[in-house]
């Protein structure tokens, strides 16, 4: 079968954590914050992920990521997507859950527990004022050097992007949505 692959592993020689900003359009922000706390987890770091608008339908990832143990915590702190869906919840009750969502963030960042803090869904939040801007660039300031901070949802504020280190952005090309296909649970929730 020939020789076995030598695998690489790759230590920088100084840690820096990480400002990373998912936005856009189209489908896979969250799995893409997703993917990165199972790479996380994989070398043996602690990652919390505090959804902000997501938690009156269930999502896979809830119970997906316990699979991965103690090294993710996933906290849904949400009333899910303020203003859609029939959502019933008053825009008032949504602020009041992000701005909780907010205090949360700040203890879990200063813990000194974690090694990556996911902040789903953080930028509609923005989007929509349930928290405010200076409440995020607070926390992009007062984040740990070493904590890697992801923050992910549509319509990432330019002056959240202007401050990140890494800004991918998703676009929709084509979606099932649109031709009638229901989302699909494993593939869409």
């Amino acid at each position: 079968m020939g020789e076995l692959m030598k695998i690489q592993y790759l230590v920088p020689e100084k840690k820096q954590g990480l400002v990373v900003v998912i936005t856009g359009n189209g489908k896979g922000k969250t799995t893409s914050a997703l993917g990165m706390t199972v790479r996380a987890a994989g070398h043996g770091m602690k990652t919390c992920i505090i959804q902000f608008m997501k938690g009156d339908i269930y999502a896979g990832e809830w119970d997906g990521v316990k699979l991965l143990g103690d090294r993710v915590e996933l906290i849904s702190t949400g009333m899910g997507f303020c203003g859609l869906l029939g959502n019933p919840y008053s825009r008032q009750e949504h602020r009041q859950c992000a701005q909780d969502a907010l205090k949360l963030v700040d203890e879990k960042m200063l813990s000194g527990q974690i090694d990556l803090l996911v902040l789903d869904e953080i930028n509609n939040a923005l989007k929509l004022k349930l928290i405010d801007l200076d409440q995020v660039i607070s926390i992009l300031d007062s984040r740990p050097s070493p904590l890697h901070l992801v923050l992910t949802g549509r319509d990432a504020h330019p002056d959240v992007i202007e401050r990140a280190d890494t800004v991918s952005e998703v676009n929709e090309i084509k979606h099932a949505y649109r031709k009638g296909i229901e989302p699909q649970p494993g593939v869409d929730y």
